[in-house]
């Protein structure tokens, strides 16, 4: 039996041999976080995802998961550790659960304002901390957010000093700077998911929590808290990470095209919530939320009096004053 094939058809054999090629040569890189889809750094993730997919013409293509679809903040960096993503963005304190001295870049009362975050982080003083993260978790900083700074609020107790955090059950993440923090003001911390947060706030299992005022807006925190207390004790940093095998395949074009990009958009993100920060505590208090001008000296001399001395052994001798001077 004689098979002929005619030259459209051959033509056509080799088109769809050559797409499967690309499909298959395409590079994904799942993209997670615990942020809520509506918030800023998430409308970041989808605009770096399509401007890369573009640029390379298909051949990275960046899936997002955001709202904490795969896991806890603690569970996908763990997951980009090992491969089973390849970028996460968190709280910087966060990563210092897995590389310590990380924790000083979301220390409270230690930055000025964003343009202070960025010179930091683009210092020399970051390269030991970021080369240990590769070499000990094979995960490599591309780029970071500002996040924003970071107030408490309160469900039934008005705060206006330290003092009247006595006894409070504020939620925290699971860290250790953090915990320090609450126990320095007197109240008890309680480390929750933030996926938990909002049920734990409606039903008073918490007291209250802390995060910067777009994350409670993007959260609806608002709706299930009566006081939001201008405390402004944290300004986070949010780093960028890929796993060290998966930047690695890329080649140095596409290593540029991504950090690029995310620089680009990152920036826009950054200048969103600064212009969301500017005006939200009216309109949560427009809400019928009570705004609280605190006593700020009396949060942070508290915390200052204990946090460097304390973790200056994780940290290393000397990085407090450095981080500061940047």
């Amino acid at each position: 039996m004689t098979i002929r094939m005619t030259r459209r058809a051959a033509l056509a054999g080799a088109s769809v041999f050559a797409i499967a090629g690309r499909a298959q040569a395409a590079t994904v890189i799942r993209w997670a976080t615990v942020l809520p889809v509506n918030h800023p750094g998430v409308a970041m993730m989808n605009k770096v995802a399509a401007e890369v997919k573009e640029q390379s013409g298909g051949a990275i293509d960046i899936q997002t998961f955001p709202s904490g679809q795969l896991g806890s903040s603690r569970d996908l960096i763990e997951s980009a550790s090992s491969g089973a993503i390849q970028l996460v963005d968190e709280g910087a304190a966060q990563f210092g659960q897995f590389v310590t001295p990380f924790s000083i870049l979301e220390a409270p009362y230690l930055w000025r304002d964003p343009e202070h975050i960025r010179r930091a982080l683009a210092a020399p003083l970051m390269e030991p901390m970021v080369n240990q993260l590769i070499a000990e978790r094979s995960l490599r900083m591309i780029g970071a957010t500002y996040y924003g700074t970071r107030h408490v609020t309160s469900g039934s107790r008005a705060i206006h000093t330290a003092d009247d955090m006595k006894g409070f059950k504020l939620r925290i993440p699971e860290v250790d700077t953090f915990r320090v923090m609450a126990e320095a003001w007197g109240a008890r911390p309680t480390p929750l998911n933030i996926g938990e947060l909002y049920l734990a706030l409606s039903q008073g299992a918490v007291d209250g929590q802390e995060n910067p005022l777009p994350t409670i807006q993007a959260s609806k925190f608002n709706e299930v808290q009566k006081y939001l207390v201008l405390t402004a004790h944290i300004m986070t940093p949010r780093p960028i990470m890929i796993n060290e095998r998966t930047w690695m395949s890329l080649d140095v074009k596409q290593q540029n095209m991504l950090k690029a990009s995310i620089a680009k958009h990152s920036r826009e993100q950054d200048d969103e919530i600064v212009r969301q920060e500017a005006g939200l505590a009216d309109t949560f208090a427009k809400g019928g939320m009570t705004v609280i001008k605190p006593d700020i000296e009396s949060f942070r001399k508290p915390v200052i009096a204990v946090m460097p001395v304390r973790f200056e052994a994780k940290w290393g001798k000397g990085l407090w004053e450095k981080v500061l001077a940047a």
